[in-house]
Parts: structure tokens; C-alpha cells; sequence
């Protein structure tokens, strides 16, 4: 038995006694003991989240993120747990995130205040130690397989391409007391930051016993381009070969055109840095992203759009052969997106990670022929972390649905998901979830559309009940089988609301046709599916009250609030709209992705074709405006500029329309410290209160 071995075993038997001491717990909790799930709850909850598989496949790390709510953030501890399902987890670090497997198993490779940390239960007496001492955080990074070479992503700016540089660069700028910004292309800001001149840049840092040695080689020097991609790219958007002598990256070459490009590349670059990135997908100007490698190093696969401009084309799944030079697309007949691709230990299948009619499942992909089967049924599987182990191939990744939170779980294809992680249980034990159903209707087009039908806590056979019609962002989105940590359903009926969800002409997970029919139309086509559906709901739903209802949407489903607000105000007796788009012609000027408002408005700027941007434009509707609404908008939200839901709650005022207004300084397009979630969800608490009660006790 080995050292890590004993380790565990000792462990094991430690925390299932503790286990067994908490497991009835759960049991007692009887249905007249239940109460409804609360925003409390929801913010309170432990988040269990960034699982990864050892190299040999008898491990799982996962990051723990546990709420302090007098400090208004969340402490993340990584913990570690077998894949087979038959131990509880322990705790490796007490403060840490982004865990990553070293190639023997034997340790993790954590971020701890912007640098690489390393811990070995069974090394120099469980110690943790620095593994990098670098002028500059660190944001992701990556283990080389033969564990040779760290590859870190830091900020740096392309003409200072030594992190010292920058350093000195950042250090002498804040010594200034001029406070302006100066700009000669865009992005000017993104998302939720102002740009300032760096770029995520990859260096390879040699590995000396594990520790990083010498100075950080850099792999994309003078590149006008990021990798890991802003806002929202990490350790996904690069890869190092089996053999460790490179890397291939994802970026998309800025110049002044980045704005309104989604044409990202896959590069490759020498581990050393001896030559400069070379573009492999330069013949494809959409996007290109997600390399991944067969572990023989014969096969590399990655996901590729064919639609320049959309950020929402379907990702189809690409092959090359190293022996034959040849590339091509295996999967051109399954109409699914791929949202994430890893090799099988024999190099002959894929597994792939994919929306599908109201769910995100795994499923393996024949490499040669692209058939395709199903590994998990419904709900939501995602970040998928495969190892080929001695057994065979073990998949780690998070599994949730509507009723339960993100836990780990471990699958070996052919076999039954093993549930690893049980977190929540303990925090939920006691609350009643919300029952829900899947129901169908006929659309647009005559096209067949699915729904969601929460049944509000406490619901009983021949009531009536109020209800929250609930209009999802994207607006190529999907209400899915799937926990939110915002826009969660069970929390609304918890408040005795019945919850109505669509997912119209332009979801997600239903073929790329009807992703596609909502865009140049986002005021009729996905309008007349919500039409449909809510007729739908009220008449296989005799308990929902429509004489009582609200209608609430984020983002797109903002744009929709506005819309409807104007167009089809009959049936609501109020609204809630969070960061919306109000106006759409000055939407295509003062949103910081310029792509993605030119292609949902019929592949043109606001003044090439000024009439696109006016037929679905909420603004031009307001004098139909009658229903008391309340308007949240932030105001670190660049992608639909704060001023869209001030000048919403003007109009609102002038009319005379009884209105709110939440504006939160701190926040982006999501609402996410969590004091400002539990104002967030009193304010609308006590706004649906108002207008089609009743209030939870």
C-alpha cells in the first residue's frame, strides 16, 4: 500500500464516521416540517464547483466556496474525494482555487493570491509550497504532461512583454495624479473593466523539482490578442501536446476590428519560445476554439463555427490526423452545438459536452463516423474532466437540475453516473423544492416549443395561484433542467408564485434552425412563442391564475419586458425588468461587443440600415406604457450601458406609471456580491407583493 494510499484510507474512515453521525439529518425531515426554499437559502448555499480528475483516474478535486456574509464574499477551500463514490471528501487546501492535477497524481497545483501553489498530502509532511514568485498574477494555468513546463497566463502589455516590464509600467502610472483615459481604438471597456492596455498573454515557466526556475518564457510575444480570451476565457482556451513541446491557443487578432469580430484562431507555439505563434485555422474567419489531443498525439480535435459575426453558430466538432494531414468535420449531421471535447484513452472516440431540448449532456462521439450517443439523461452536465485511467477511461464533472445544486459526480462510460459530492444536503434538509414539469406547445411557424411549469410551495389540488412568467437572456439561451445562483425558479415559487418558462424561437439545444429565427426578429417570432405558451400553460394548468401575473426578464428577456410592456400589456398586472435593452438604436453604439448587436439586427451598423434597428425598438412604444414596473440596472454593466434602464425608469416617471428603480454601482450585467443578491431578490419579493401578492411569511 502506498503512502497516498494510506493517507486516504485513513481519511476515508475518519469522515464517513463523521458522515454517519450527520446522515440522519435528512431523514427526519418530514413533510409537515418542510418549508419553502428562500433567497436566504439560495445565497447561503455552499457552492461546490471547478472538479478535475486525477491522471489516473482514482481522484477528484473540487473547489468549495462556503459564504461570509459579515464580509460579503466567499472563502474557497479545495477538497478531494474518491471516484468511486464509497468515501466522503477531504479537505487538501484551506484557502485556494482553479485546482489542477500534477501528471503523477501524487499532488494539486492551486492559485493563492495571484501565484502557483502546490500541496502533497504525502510530501515534505503535507506542506503546501510556492511553485511561482512572479512580478504579476497569475490567472490560469497549466501542467505540462511530462511535467516539465508550467504554462501561466498573465496580463501584460504586448510592447513590455516581460511581467517585470509591466510591473514597472503599472507601478509608475499609479504615481500619477492625472486621472484620464486615453483611447485610439476599441474595446474601449468590456463587460465590466475598462480597458488599459494589457493583454492575456501565455509564458512557459521551467519546472525544476516542481518549482517554477528562471525567468518566464514568453509564448506570444508582441501579439495584438488575448488568450485566455476577455472577459470570461481560461485554462479551456489552451492546451499543451501530449509530448509537452508545445502549446495551441485560441485568440483572436484585435487591430481595430475586434469589436466586431468573432474570429478566433488556434495557434501553435514551441514550449521554448523559439518562434513566434502560428496561426493553424487562418482559412476559417469564424470562430475556432477548444483544442484538445488523443493521448498518443496522432488525433487533435477542436470545435469550429462556420458563420463569421455569430457568436451563437453552431460549434461542430473537427478532426485532424497527423498521419495523413487530412482535417475534416465528423459530426456535420448532428444538430448540436458542442460546448466542450476531451479524447477517450484509445483515441477512437470523443466525448462531448452539448445542449439538448432542455438539458446539457455528455455524450461519446464516434472520432471516424461522428454517431453519436447519449452518457447522461436530463439536467446539466458540465465541465467535463476526463483521465484514461488503468481501468479505463473516468469522467468528473458537475451535475445539477432545477430542484438541486452543482455537485460533483464521476461516470466510466457504460456505467451509472456516481454521485460524489452531497453538500447541499445538509443545508437543504427541511425545505420543500418546488415540483416542475416539461410541457409543449405549437409556435411559431407551427414548430413544436417547450416550456416549464413550476408549481408554487404549498400548492394544492383546486387553488389558484398568482404567477411570475419568467423570459430568458441571450437571447440564444435555454431554460434548462438547471440550478441558477440568480434567476432561480424554485425561489420564486417558494414565494407562493406559480412560474411559467418558454424557451422560444431562438434557444438553444432544439438544432441550429431554431437558434437562428430569432435573430432580426426579436420582436415577433419569439414574441408570439411566449403568446402561445402562456395560453398554453393557463389551459393544461387550470390552477394558474392569469388574472395575477407578472412578467420578468434579464438582458434579452429585458428587451422582451420592454417590449411587451408596449405590445401585449393586457395580461400583466406588472413587470420587473433587469438590465434590458430599452433603446436598440443606441444599443448598436454603446455596447462594447459590437458583433453581436450588428448580427441580431440583420448583419448591419445602426446607420447603414437605421430601420433594422427600429422595428423591434421598445422606446418607440412607450406611450403604450400602463403597467406599474420595477427597472434594476448596474452600473458596471457595459454590455447594455446602465443609461438603457435609467432612461426606462424616466419614461415610466413621466408617464405617471407607478415604478421602481435598483441601481447597484458595484455590479456588472449579473447581480453577484451577496448582500446585493438578498436586495435584489427583496426588492422584487416585495414588488410582486405589491401587485399580485402574496407575500411569503
Amino acid at each position: 500500500m502506498t503512502a497516498l494510499r494510506k493517507f486516504f484510507r485513513t481519511t476515508r474512515i475518519l469522515l464517513a464516521a463523521c458522515a454517519l453521525v450527520g446522515a440522519p439529518v435528512l431523514a427526519s425531515a418530514t413533510a409537515a416540517q418542510a418549508r419553502a426554499f428562500t433567497q436566504q437559502d439560495l445565497v447561503g448555499l455552499d457552492r461546490v464547483s471547478d472538479a478535475h480528475v486525477s491522471p489516473d483516474g482514482r481522484w477528484a478535486v473540487y473547489d468549495l466556496a462556503v459564504l461570509d456574509l459579515a464580509a460579503n464574499k466567499r472563502n474557497h477551500s479545495l477538497w478531494v474525494v474518491a471516484t468511486d463514490g464509497r468515501s466522503a471528501p477531504t479537505r487538501w487546501v484551506a484557502e485556494g482555487a482553479n485546482p489542477r492535477w500534477t501528471p503523477g497524481s501524487a499532488s494539486i497545483y492551486y492559485l493563492l493570491k495571484g501565484q502557483v501553489w502546490e500541496i502533497c498530502p504525502t510530501c515534505r509532511s503535507g506542506a503546501a509550497r510556492q511553485i511561482t514568485n512572479l512580478p504579476l498574477d497569475v490567472d490560469s494555468f497549466r501542467i505540462a504532461p511530462d511535467g516539465q513546463h508550467l504554462v501561466v497566463s498573465m496580463a501584460v502589455f504586448p510592447d513590455a512583454e516581460q511581467p517585470a516590464a509591466t510591473k514597472a509600467r503599472q507601478d509608475e502610472k499609479a504615481k500619477s495624479k492625472a486621472s484620464g483615459r486615453f483611447y485610439d481604438t476599441l474595446f474601449v471597456r468590456h463587460w465590466d473593466t475598462w480597458a488599459d492596455g494589457t493583454r492575456n498573454h501565455l509564458f512557459s515557466l521551467a519546472l525544476s523539482g516542481g518549482v517554477a526556475t528562471g525567468a518566464p518564457t514568453p509564448l506570444m510575444k508582441g501579439f495584438d490578442g488575448d488568450s485566455p480570451s476577455k472577459p470570461f476565457g481560461g485554462d479551456e482556451d489552451y492546451a499543451i501536446t501530449p509530448d509537452g513541446k508545445s502549446v495551441v491557443f485560441s485568440a483572436r487578432l484585435a487591430g481595430r476590428t475586434e469589436p466586431w469580430s468573432t474570429n478566433f484562431d488556434l495557434y501553435s507555439a514551441p514550449i521554448d519560445g523559439s518562434t513566434e505563434p502560428v496561426a493553424l485555422t487562418a482559412a476559417n474567419k469564424a470562430w475556432d476554439t477548444g483544442a484538445t489531443f488523443s493521448p498518443d498525439g496522432q488525433l487533435a480535435a477542436h470545435r469550429a463555427m462556420k458563420r463569421p459575426g455569430f457568436e451563437a453558430d453552431r460549434f461542430g466538432v473537427i478532426v485532424y490526423d497527423a498521419k495523413t494531414r487530412t482535417e475534416r468535420e465528423i459530426d456535420p449531421r448532428w444538430d448540436r452545438s458542442a460546448d466542450a471535447l476531451a479524447f477517450s484513452g484509445d483515441g477512437r472516440s470523443l466525448y462531448v459536452e452539448a445542449g439538448d431540448t432542455q438539458a446539457t449532456k455528455l455524450f461519446v462521439m464516434d472520432a471516424t463516423s461522428g454517431a453519436v450517443k447519449p452518457l447522461t439523461a436530463q439536467g446539466h452536465a458540465t465541465g467535463m474532466d476526463v483521465a484514461h485511467g488503468k481501468d479505463g477511461d473516468v469522467i468528473v464533472y458537475m451535475g445539477d437540475t432545477m430542484r438541486r445544486p452543482p455537485e460533483v459526480y464521476a461516470l466510466r462510460p457504460g456505467g451509472t453516473p456516481v454521485q460524489l459530492t452531497h453538500q447541499a444536503d445538509r443545508q437543504l434538509a427541511g425545505i420543500e423544492m418546488s415540483a416542475y414539469e416539461s410541457f409543449t406547445f405549437t409556435g411559431w411557424n407551427k414548430d413544436e416549443v417547450h416550456g416549464w411549469v413550476v408549481k408554487p410551495q404549498g400548492w394544492k389540488a383546486g387553488g389558484k395561484y398568482p404567477t411570475v412568467f419568467l423570459i430568458h437572456g441571450g437571447p440564444q439561451g435555454s431554460w434548462q433542467d438547471s440550478w441558477s445562483s440568480r434567476w432561480n425558479p424554485q425561489v420564486w415559487a417558494g414565494w407562493g408564485y406559480a412560474v411559467v418558462m418558454v424557451d422560444f424561437h431562438g434557444s438553444t439545444g432544439y438544432g441550429q434552425d431554431f437558434t437562428d429565427a430569432i435573430s432580426n426578429h426579436w420582436g415577433d417570432r419569439p414574441l408570439e412563442d411566449l403568446q402561445e405558451g402562456w395560453a398554453a400553460a393557463q389551459t393544461k394548468y387550470p390552477w394558474i391564475d392569469g388574472s395575477k401575473a407578472c412578467a420578468a426578464g434579464a438582458s434579452y428577456g429585458g428587451f422582451m419586458t420592454y417590449w411587451i410592456a408596449g405590445m401585449w400589456n393586457q395580461p400583466w398586472k406588472c413587470f420587473v425588468d433587469h438590465d434590458g435593452v430599452f433603446d436598440n438604436r443606441i444599443m448598436g453604439y454603446a455596447t462594447e461587443e459590437l458583433w453581436f448587436s450588428e448580427w441580431e439586427n440583420g448583419r448591419v451598423t445602426p446607420w447603414e440600415i437605421a430601420s433594422n434597428y427600429e422595428k423591434f425598438n421598445p422606446i418607440n412604444h412607450v406611450a403604450n406604457w400602463n403597467r406599474p414596473m420595477l427597472v434594476i440596472h448596474s452600473d458596471k454593466d457595459f454590455r447594455i450601458p446602465v443609461d438603457q434602464g435609467i432612461g426606462a425608469f424616466t419614461a415610466l416617471q413621466r408617464k405617471g406609471v407607478p415604478s421602481q428603480f435598483l441601481n447597484f454601482p458595484d455590479e456588472n450585467h449579473w447581480v453577484l456580491k451577496p448582500q446585493n443578491s438578498l436586495q435584489w431578490h427583496d426588492t422584487v419579493q416585495a414588488w410582486l407583493a405589491q401587485w399580485i401578492g402574496p407575500q411569503s411569511k
